[in-house]
């Protein structure tokens, strides 16, 4: 249902008493709701407002005796580490502090005073528990926003854990109590309201005119004005007067008293009512919410935007702002380090063209006065279908995987511009047609490499043409794109070369976070990869974006190098999509700048930290290689290699990335080199404590085989065959891993700490064992004993010591736990230079040393089985394998309740009636790579009974717990196997 009426109201209806609760996060919520009670109060009516902003967001607009302000916070948003970054851990556990703990009493004291005022209807701006109170107090209740809580959260419940989700369900089941929800324009997906009216904007209304605002300031109309909206700074932040470019001035608002700032910025009151600067403004600077979207839209003003993280609401507000071209994007460096001038002079050239209504809070106050006197807004007809449309869409935002869901798609229609998005990377749209090879080879010459028939990398070719027929058309019209599309039309020169690499993802079969203990490993490469395009060229003819040729100017020291990255799917994962630097960064003096300080470098800017993992490899070039780089690079990745399902999605971005800046460098780089070298990136730039199995796989792997390797450091000791009655499958969670995360760590710090104590314990038995020797004959020696304690006193990896011998001299001595400061105490390293041990956290040693040396054991068992005779036995055998290693990880804690949950699935699959009638097909399964989530292999029968019961544990997963897991199955060539492409746009397609 969609409202655009006028909000006249009739003579004869009686005073109302509103309860208006608003939500404790921000003042964005508390101006809109501004605009709704004023409207309340102009009709007559009483309204008692809950909120814990300040008085005079209230009162300076809205002087009456009806207004009644009741100082009150039930709820607390997402806590702000800072001005950019929301604390998704710290959010849900004050959450849970603030309106979970004391629920009760919340509602006992709530109920009680909506029932002493005389409540006519509850209204939420969006408090979950009021929605509740109401319902318990007997009175109806409607919601007005554009984004809940449930939808909020249900990411934060995905990064910090499960045993959070109560918290998501309790929110969604308050909203349902609501009558229906008054939604805004820029809206998330809800499902939790049973049904929805569209209302326009609600923005606050104008009090003064430009002219009348800029003459109180003293401001003249030549003077270019920005006003810097950001509703608390960033900590330890100074503005400088460099920051703008000559004739401009800022208004700053929410300075402390205490700061000082330079001539050109002018600090605005705490009580300055802003949509009058905003309008007297030239352009805005600030972070996206409601409310500064709403009245750039409304006031056609320009917006300059830096992003936040882990806000989910930003994507829907940034895709309507960009949509009536209102909105540019400045990277959070050039925020913090003052190179503000391409970005407002972009701005101000902008034409913003939102030409719908403005009178949202008009028209709410309209439906909440008609809901207060008894009008039953009838159930819309098609809300079944809208629900199930936003809970498709939250399903897109919690489960995204770049190259594949990557934005929101063009069905899922804003509410005030009724119009599609873009689904995003163009690598999502294409058609699987047999005519995508012949239109790739049409448009582009290959000059080296080989298609290899793989139909991801002819989608790929394909995206790079459509990427030059954007390029075109945006010579000649004004056509809107998705930003990383439109960036990445403009990032190549189409007459020159162009470099190609791929690089898939992996299935963990067995090994493991037994990699950095040495052990043997069996590793699959998938189907799914990352495909990577680089050019360089010589800086003097790179396309430059204005921002960094803007940047490279102020330097004045002409065309310099710069590397330029767009990185498809960053819509739904909310980070930048572009990323660019000066090459230069990388050096200090004339040598290569440390990996610490690179990993400083990209950790400023969260939105952007993922060009670690690309433009690091270029870093590490320079510094193991020696190699030097004097032309500029432009980059486009696109990976399909979903993020947090323990499948190596970033091994798969650097090996790609890697391989293609070597080809188009003429480096020749062993595949096992590469792996190595890109190692490095994850472990000492971005800062991950991985071993070398996801790197090599990516690089070495071969279709249908498994890639044996003893990771000490990375010996490939053959390509295993995978049988052909053999079938392996990965089905994902749905729980994010993170190789970064803190249990990953803790186990392998334990593991370390494990290793070095076996060392003390055999140094300790062979100095005892030689003093006891004094004196004896050679023939009374041990010496094969003496020389087995020699070899596990410098004992290099775990691995090398056998199960055996663990059990029989070590396993009885090592603690179960041991805190970092007495470790460090007594044997003052721990030998790990990628990991740090924490003096105050005590860590799992036992269970994390022995996972090790029993899973190499594992392994090589698995391996022989692989070549044995094809029997039951045979599966039997390796599916027990499996699930050994699952229970050994969760030992070490690294389980989680979804991959227990799929491996039990497994079971009762492989031990139902049917399965034990018949030849068996499923036989295990395991939890993969580290741990803690992420995916499950299984091993089963290659036949059609095999994959039917793959999907009925897809359905049964999704039925206990509402995720549909996606399932891996298939494989493809490793980076190395691939090699690259060298392509080139034929002449003749030119238009």
């Amino acid at each position: 249902m969609r409202i655009e009426g006028d909000g006249g109201e009739c003579a004869s209806i009686k005073q109302l008493v509103f309860a208006y609760y608003v939500t404790g996060h921000g003042f964005g919520h508390a101006t809109r709701v501004v605009e709704v009670v004023r409207n309340l109060i102009a009709a007559g009516h009483d309204v008692h407002v809950v909120t814990g902003a300040p008085d005079f967001v209230f009162t300076s607009e809205i002087q009456s005796p009806r207004l009644f302000l009741r100082k009150l916070v039930l709820d607390c948003g997402a806590v702000q580490a800072d001005a950019l970054t929301v604390d998704r851990l710290a959010s849900l556990q004050k959450y849970s502090e603030t309106a979970v703990e004391p629920r009760e009493s919340i509602l006992a004291t709530e109920v009680e005073w909506l029932n002493s005022i005389k409540a006519d209807l509850v209204v939420s701006d969006v408090v979950p528990v009021a929605c509740r109170a109401a319902a318990e107090a007997g009175i109806r209740s409607v919601c007005v926003t554009n984004f809940s809580w449930d939808f909020i959260y249900a990411e934060y419940v995905m990064a910090a854990g499960y045993h959070h989700r109560s918290i998501v369900w309790q929110i969604a089941e308050d909203y349902s109590h609501c009558e229906f929800l008054i939604r805004l324009p820029g809206y998330c997906p809800m499902p939790a309201f049973r049904d929805v009216i569209d209302v326009p904007l609600v923005v606050r209304r104008l009090h003064k005119s430009r002219k009348e605002v800029r003459k109180e300031l003293g401001i003249g109309e030549d003077v270019k004005l920005v006003i810097l909206n950001f509703g608390g700074q960033p900590a330890g932040w100074k503005l400088k007067e460099e920051y703008l470019p000559s004739g401009w001035l800022c208004l700053v608002c929410g300075a402390s008293d205490t700061q000082e700032l330079p001539p050109n910025f002018v600090k605005l009151p705490k009580d300055a009512y802003t949509p009058d600067l905003i309008a007297a403004s030239d352009c805005m600077l600030g972070k996206i919410g409601y409310g500064t979207v709403s009245e750039a839209l409304a006031y056609k003003l320009p917006f300059v935007f830096v992003r936040r993280d882990y806000f989910n609401e930003e994507p829907f507000l940034r895709n309507m702002l960009e949509f009536y071209q209102s909105g540019v994007e400045m990277i959070r460096r050039d925020l913090l380090t003052g190179h503000w001038k391409p970005y407002l002079e972009r701005a101000i050239s902008l034409k913003p063209c939102y030409e719908g209504g403005i009178n949202g809070g008009e028209v709410a106050a309209h439906i909440l006065q008609e809901t207060a006197i008894g009008k039953n807004y009838a159930s819309d007809k098609l809300s079944g279908a809208r629900r199930l449309r936003d809970a498709i869409i939250l399903g897109y935002q919690l489960q995204r995987a770049p190259g594949r869901d990557v934005s929101i798609p063009e069905w899922y229609m804003n509410a005030e511009s009724e119009l599609g998005l873009s689904a995003g990377s163009p690598s999502s749209q294409m058609s699987e047609s047999n005519s995508i090879a012949d239109l790739c080879t049409e448009d582009f010459e290959i000059l080296h490499g080989d298609l290899q028939g793989l139909s991801d990398t002819m989608t790929f070719l394909n995206c790079l043409v459509e990427l030059n027929n954007v390029s075109n058309s945006e010579k000649n019209n004004e056509k809107r794109q998705m930003r990383e599309r439109k960036a990445a039309a403009g990032l190549f020169n189409w007459e020159e070369d162009i470099f190609v690499t791929r690089a898939p993802g992996r299935l963990d079969v067995m090994g493991g976070i037994a990699d950095y203990s040495g052990s043997l490993v069996l590793q699959m490469p998938i189907r799914e990869a990352c495909h990577v395009a680089v050019q360089r060229n010589h800086p003097s003819k790179h396309r430059l974006w204005k921002h960094a040729l803007a940047r490279q100017n102020a330097k004045g020291q002409g065309p310099m190098p710069v590397l330029q990255i767009v990185s498809y799917g960053s819509e739904l994962s909310n980070r930048g999509p572009t990323f660019d630097m000066d090459l230069s960064d990388f050096i200090e003096g004339d040598q290569p700048i440390s990996y610490e300080k690179a990993k400083k470098y990209f950790a400023q800017d969260p939105s952007q930290k993922w060009a670690a993992y690309v433009a690091g490899t270029i870093l590490v070039l320079m510094k193991e290689l020696g190699v030097h780089f004097e032309d500029s690079i432009s980059m486009l990745v696109s990976s399909a290699v979903p993020e947090g399902k323990g499948v190596s999605s970033s091994a798969s971005v650097e090996v790609a990335s890697m391989s293609a800046i070597a080809a188009a460098h003429g480096l020749s780089i062993s595949p096992r080199d590469l792996a190595l070298l890109c190692q490095k990136v994850e472990n000492h730039i971005v800062g991950a404590p991985c071993g070398v199995m996801d790197q090599m796989t990516s690089a070495c792997g071969e279709a249908n085989k498994l890639l044996a390797m003893v990771c000490q450091p990375a010996e490939i000791v053959g390509l295993v065959a995978i049988p052909n009655h053999i079938r392996f499958w990965g089905i994902d969670s749905g729980i994010r891993h993170s190789v970064g995360g803190a249990d990953y760590g803790s186990v392998r710090i334990g593991a370390f700490m494990g290793r070095k104590m076996i060392k003390a314990i055999a140094s300790t038995k062979l100095s005892q064992s030689l003093s006891t020797a004094n004196g004896a004959s050679p023939d009374e020696l041990d010496n094969d004993g003496l020389e087995l304690l020699e070899a596990e006193a410098s004992l290099d990896y775990l691995c090398n010591l056998s199960p055996h011998r663990y059990e029989a001299l070590y396993g009885k001595l090592l603690p179960d736990s041991m805190l970092g400061e007495t470790f460090l105490e007594k044997y003052t390293d721990h030998g790990d230079t990628v990991t740090v041990i924490d003096k105050k956290r005590t860590y799992g040693v036992t269970a994390a040393a022995k996972h090790p040396v029993y899973e190499n054991f594992r392994v090589k068992a698995f391996k022989a089985l692989l070549t044995s005779a094809s029997s039951d036995e045979q599966l039997t055998a390796l599916g027990e394998l499996l699930y050994q290693c699952h229970y050994s990880y969760s030992a070490c804690g690294l389980g989680s309740d979804g991959t227990d949950r799929l491996v039990q699935l497994v079971q009762e699959m492989q031990h139902g009636k049917v399965s034990k009638g018949e030849d068996g097909t499923l036989y295990g399964a395991k939890i993969t790579g580290g741990g803690s989530g992420g995916t499950v292999c299984v091993i089963g029968r290659n036949s059609l009974r095999s994959s039917h019961q793959i999907l009925e544990i897809q359905q049964r997963y999704k039925s206990a717990t509402g995720y549909l897991p996606f399932i891996f199955e298939g494989s493809s060539p490793g980076a190395g196997k691939f090699g690259y492409l060298r392509i080139r746009r034929r002449i003749s397609r030119k238009s």
